[in-house]
């Protein structure tokens, strides 16, 4: 499997991408969008799970190396993005994934995009989150999100402390890998003693806002602007802070199974929000959901090897 970066043109400077797996044209594709305050490299695990398919995954627009870009934010200009990269790249008709806030973002793309995806597959997110009772609007960020918006504001004096932060964040710690380290080194910016994430407050500020309640249609199977394509979503049991319920309290996906009978929806075990992306099970079961659907040339039952 070969790594290679690409730094593609969009509205105000340079999208980088990362892209795994056969040079070739003819390769089966997946496009891969990350979370809110993620990067391109929460695809590493999924990636070599299944190195026959070609997996390429930008930093949004905000975060890691496309930090610099300039707002206005939002699905639709992530949207836009995914786009460029495709013309840039030539690429060919793809599966799209997207986890947490990339899947609304893959949910907006398919919508707008349709011709250029055959699948859709969600992972832990692209259905409106609840709103909690008694937040208000300007709490509600932090009252959903609080423990990774929370590291946005923080400074690190070297490297070693971001690691150690992240190697006792209650998502890893059952669960450290040098994948888990590579991920949080690529994500800090800045000199000592006054390292920081690259992830820009003002992105996931302005991208949380279509992620809840009735200020996201869902673009899906029997919603109002229905995406065309086959859309699967994979649920995690345990949520950010590896926390029971998961993102979507089982409850709530009874409900979104009664009112988008269109998607598929399933449970991937012993996961937590994190981990369904960037660990071995989740990894090996998202690589599974591929192949099954023809990309790749393992079986759909064939257990992927884990990230080294």
């Amino acid at each position: 499997m070969t790594y290679r970066i690409h730094d593609v043109p969009v509205e105000g400077g340079f999208l980088r991408v990362g892209e795994w797996g056969p040079v070739d044209q003819v390769a089966p594709t997946v496009i891969a969008v990350h979370g809110i305050t993620g990067s391109h490299l929460a695809w590493a695990w999924i990636a070599e799970a299944m190195p026959e398919v070609r997996v390429v995954a930008p930093d949004l627009r905000g975060r890691g190396r496309s930090a610099g870009l300039p707002g206005p934010y939002g699905m639709a200009r992530h949207a836009a993005d995914l786009e460029a990269v495709i013309d840039a790249l030539d690429l060919p008709r793809a599966m799209l994934i997207g986890h947490s806030m990339g899947a609304f973002v893959a949910v907006v793309t398919a919508s707008l995009y349709p011709d250029r995806f055959s699948e859709v597959l969600l992972v832990d997110g692209g259905l409106p989150l609840a709103v909690p009772a008694d937040v208000s609007q300007e709490d509600l960020l932090h009252a959903t999100l609080g423990p990774a918006v929370a590291r946005l504001s923080m400074t690190f004096p070297d490297r070693a402390a971001y690691l150690e932060f992240w190697r006792k964040h209650p998502a890893f710690v059952s669960g450290w890998s040098q994948a888990v380290a590579d991920f949080a080194d690529y994500d800090l910016i800045g000199t000592e003693p006054q390292l920081r994430s690259s992830c820009s407050l003002e992105a996931v500020t302005q991208d949380s806002m279509d992620l809840f309640g009735g200020q996201f249609v869902p673009a899906l199977p029997d919603g109002d602007a229905a995406v065309r394509q086959p859309v699967t979503l994979l649920t995690a049991p345990r949520g950010l802070l590896d926390q029971t319920p998961g993102l979507y309290s089982p409850s709530e996906v009874e409900r979104w199974r009664a009112e988008l009978p269109g998607v598929a929806i399933r449970e991937v075990p012993d996961v937590n929000h994190y981990t369904i992306v960037m660990g071995a099970a989740g990894a090996g079961a998202i690589a599974r959901e591929v192949r099954a659907r023809g990309f790749g040339s393992r079986t759909a039952g064939q257990a992927a090897d884990p990230p080294h």
